[in-house]
């Protein structure tokens, strides 16, 4: 404690002490006492002023050596005092009483070995009557002094304080009267002032500071703009300091406010995910609004279903998100994806009851209340103090989502009208984006059923090749798109490979590649060349895209683009051709993995350019690949590189094409995709002369019966004499209308796939057509024969003339 005499301060010397004269530290005595009043230090200045020797009063109790009137025998229980100040009478040790002015302040220990609480007394030096005899040093000072103002002399000792001064610091003038900052404000702020003002003395220059204080009195810490201004006399020399401080806490707080809505502008909503969007409002409200803040959503929420207009009692919410200001948010009662029940008497139920935001604090009964209804929340609400709690309706476009909670337990002061309001404010911003990834989630569901309902369920059975596929939706944020992919059974054991890609995303991309996968399939039925099925193709979605133009709802043009390939298992020859799609690549059983060059074409619906296509021989075994751009392509990575990887993953050896299949996903993938992939991987076959038989046929009709009799051997070979009087009527009627309508040169040709197929070629590329013949007709009936006695048959164009086939199923064994 620092005690200061009256009566040394009541000499003329000090009464003339000018500001710029300094203090004689050694008028000031001081003595420290424990929490139990005993002397613990007594400095040569107590001893002075009192006459005591510290030898003698180290170790006794305080109050008998100062003796003299109250309140020294307060003293005996200081240590329950957080400040006391006051005049007091001392007892010197010569018996005469000395009067002194007193100020007490208790100290907290710094650490546990820091000896417990102290009292630092102090007796200031009583002031003269007149501490400034400059009256004009006087006018200017607090002509200069706008708000809650001191005057400290050179020594930086306090000289004068306005009134405000004395309410904002609960003391009066006298008592602060000869203190400096650092024994006024009793932390490091006083400390940090004095260095300011010392700044201030040796420039000459006003400084300025901001400061958090916790002044005496008040429950809460406070912001203070403080400047220090050298006061200077008519000559220019410097005087003294004045200290003039503005109370900023509100203007503080409302900017506190506005940062806090820009930085939730700025966080919530920054995807379409539900559940991270409620963890964006949370860790925004920590911790410049809240403690501890929770988010708990409607069940039906997350379903994409809009929930009932009233919910049910007791309330049902779901646990989205939570955050704290203790890391790890220690012992969380309702976890993440937890659906809890909220009785009506909760603060969430009532909330959402009323469709209001609500202030409450926790008081003992309300407490007992929430013990009975939920043992462990109380349990955890008392362990950490939970005392304020602010709930927010989520309400969005009309609907009621679900409900945010914001509590504190670390911070005193409870939560306040204008928290509400700011809460409010960022509880609404966030409804509305939770509102769109609700929205966005139920149409992406809607596009991934549409889309998985018009891609392949299985992929059909055919000899030509092997085939395994991928198909991978795109992230979130892109939504679903318009790639597919598609394996199609052809006459004469062959088999076309498609994949496409519809630019856009979104519903009606997923329609729009539904037409285009049908339309491919009804062409591919036509069985015409790929270059000529993309003619087809380019115009239908040049007329799709003129359709909707005239339509408001949709978007307008429609792009695409396409890769369409059919193989042959009995020439092992593959035809190609593309409508600005990726190459496909081609790796043979020797590990050599090529992109074959075949001609790109433009997009599908520019119209006006013709399509080439390109024949490939493959040795048996080898891998196809097709594919979408979305799995060569990215922002990251240049497509030469996603290329140059795909080639390095197929010229491996694989276990099997699905194993293939993962193995390229998971490299050239491996987070997910930012446009959707279509991945088509096939393995090449081949039927040799077991499964063909071929015969020129002369154009005479008495060839027909000789091709019966090769018919009927070879049928004989392989085991299938059932099928012989079928398919001895079926060659016959194919060869005679070839000889008859057709021209040289004839060729039949017997495929023993899963089915019998029978092929006549002929030079000329008139098709029959399939009538029905009158009563009197004495022809017209053979194609009707085959129709009825087969399962299909067709025609195909080739670039000789013309192909009839017919298809039947083989008898089971």
């Amino acid at each position: 404690m620092n005690v200061m005499t009256g009566s040394e301060a009541a000499g003329d010397d000090r009464a003339a002490l000018r500001p710029e004269d300094p203090v004689d530290e050694s008028a000031t005595a001081r003595a420290t006492v424990d929490p139990h009043g005993i002397v613990t230090g007594w400095s040569e200045g107590a001893q002075r002023l009192l006459g005591y020797p510290s030898a003698e009063v180290i170790g006794r109790l305080a109050a008998p050596l100062l003796a003299g009137e109250p309140p020294f025998e307060a003293l005996r229980s200081l240590h329950t005092l957080p400040r006391w100040n006051g005049a007091a009478t001392l007892l010197h040790s010569d018996g005469h009483h000395l009067t002194v002015n007193l100020l007490a302040h208790r100290r907290e220990p710094h650490s546990e070995d820091d000896g417990g609480r102290e009292w630092l007394l102090v007796s200031p030096l009583a002031q003269p009557s007149s501490p400034l005899q400059d009256d004009a040093l006087l006018r200017w000072a607090f002509t200069q002094s706008p708000a809650t103002s001191a005057l400290y002399d050179t020594g930086l000792r306090l000289r004068l304080a306005n009134a405000d001064m004395e309410r904002v610091i609960g003391l009066p003038e006298a008592a602060m009267q000869g203190l400096r900052v650092s024994e006024i404000v009793v932390d490091s702020e006083g400390d940090r002032t004095e260095q300011c003002m010392r700044r201030a003395l040796e420039t000459g220059e006003q400084q300025h500071l901001q400061q958090v204080l916790r002044l005496a009195g008040h429950a809460s810490e406070s912001i203070w703009s403080t400047s220090l201004t050298p006061v200077k006399d008519a000559g220019g020399t410097v005087r003294g300091v004045l200290l003039s401080a503005h109370n900023v806490t509100e203007e503080h707080l409302a900017r506190q406010r506005l940062a806090l809505l820009n930085e939730a502008s700025i966080r919530i909503g920054s995807t379409l995910d539900l559940a991270r969007t409620a963890q964006e409002l949370a860790d925004v409200a920590i911790p410049h609004l809240a403690d501890f803040v929770t988010v708990d959503l409607l069940p039906a929420i997350e379903g994409g279903d809009d929930p009932a207009s009233s919910p049910p009692s007791p309330v049902m919410l779901r646990r989205v998100a939570y955050q704290s200001v203790l890391e790890g948010c220690p012992e969380v009662v309702v976890e993440r994806g937890t659906v809890a029940a909220y009785p009506d008497e909760s603060t969430a139920a009532r909330c959402l009851s009323t469709g209001r935001p609500l202030i409450e604090n926790v008081t003992a009964p309300a407490m007992d209340h929430v013990a009975t209804q939920a043992p462990d929340r109380a349990e955890r609400m008392r362990r950490y103090g939970f005392h304020s709690v602010l709930a927010v309706p989520m309400r969005a476009r009309g609907i009621t989502l679900g409900v945010a909670t914001f509590s504190r337990h670390r911070r005193p002061e409870p939560f306040e009208r204008d928290d509400l309001l700011l809460g409010e404010e960022i509880t609404a911003r966030a409804a509305v984006c939770i509102d769109n990834a609700r929205r966005y989630d139920r149409e992406r569901r809607t596009s991934l059923t549409l889309q998985s309902s018009l891609l392949p369920q299985r992929l059909p059975p055919q000899a030509a090749v092997d085939v395994a596929s991928r198909y991978l939706p795109t992230s979130a944020q892109a939504g679903v798109g318009g790639d597919w992919f598609d394996v199609i059974p052809l006459s004469g054991a062959r088999v076309a490979l498609v994949v496409g890609d519809v630019v856009g995303h979104g519903i009606q991309a997923s329609a729009a590649m539904g037409r285009l996968r049908t339309a491919v399939r009804t062409l591919a039925d036509v069985d015409l060349p790929p270059d000529e099925l993309l003619t087809h193709l380019d115009d239908l979605v040049i007329h799709l895209s003129a359709e909707a133009e005239t339509t408001a709802d949709t978007v307008g043009d429609i792009g695409a683009t396409c890769l369409y390939a059919v193989y042959d298992p009995v020439s092992r020859r593959c035809t190609l051709a593309r409508a600005g799609h990726p190459v496909p690549a081609v790796a043979t059983p020797d590990g050599a993995v090529e992109f074959p060059d075949i001609p790109a074409g433009p997009p599908l619906g520019l119209g006006g350019l013709p399509f080439e296509a390109t024949e490939i021989e493959l040795p048996e075994g080898s891998l196809l690949a097709l594919y979408t751009d979305g799995l060569v392509e990215d922002r990251g990575r240049d497509i030469d590189e996603g290329l140059d990887a795909l080639r390095e993953v197929l010229a491996r050896p694989a276990a099997s094409l699905e194993t293939t299949c993962d193995t390229v996903i998971q490299t050239l993938l491996p987070d997910r995709p930012a446009d959707d992939v279509a991945l088509l991987i096939a393995r090449t076959r081949a039927l040799d002369a077991a499964h063909v038989a071929t015969w020129d046929v002369p154009a005479d009709p008495a060839a027909v019966a000789e091709t019966r009799k090769n018919t009927r051997r070879q049928l004989a070979a392989w085991g299938l004499d059932e099928a012989a009087f079928v398919t001895e009527l079926v060659v016959s009627e194919l060869v005679t209308n070839a000889i008859r309508y057709g021209s040289a040169p004839i060729q039949l040709r017997l495929i023993r796939d899963r089915n019998l197929i029978c092929e006549v070629s002929d030079a000329s590329s008139t098709a029959p057509h399939l009538r029905r013949a009158r009563t009197f007709d004495e022809g017209g009936r053979g194609l009707l024969l085959v129709a009825q006695l087969t399962q299909g048959w067709g025609t195909r164009q080739t670039n000789d003339g013309k192909t009839i086939w017919a298809e039947q199923t083989l008898p089971t064994a």
